[in-house]
């Protein structure tokens, strides 16, 4: 995982963003992330992954709760350690 990438959905315009705090080798944070990527295929989002651990600021945020998987803008916290869909859908209903 590189300090900063960007997901995205490709061919439709989506109007959430997204965010993944997470850090290399974790298994969870790599679940998360491929569990985004097969929603993505029936939802339109964006999705940026963020390697916590190239920012001290960040690992004292979120350095027990990784993966954290946030809203842009406003950093509103949507889930942690798991993908939870309900809660994923639920923000995304309230924003598109």
């Amino acid at each position: 995982m590189k300090s900063s990438e960007s997901i995205g959905s490709g061919s439709v315009a989506p109007t959430a963003q997204l965010i993944v705090y997470g850090r290399a080798k974790c298994h969870l944070c790599e679940e998360m992330i491929a569990a985004l990527q097969q929603l993505q295929k029936q939802v339109p989002f964006n999705f940026e992954v963020v390697d916590i651990d190239y920012d001290p600021e960040l690992k004292s945020l979120y350095n027990d709760y990784v993966p954290v998987l946030m809203a842009l803008p406003g950093q509103q916290k949507i889930c942690h350690y798991h993908l939870d869909v309900t809660a994923l859908n639920t923000y995304l209903a309230e924003t598109c």
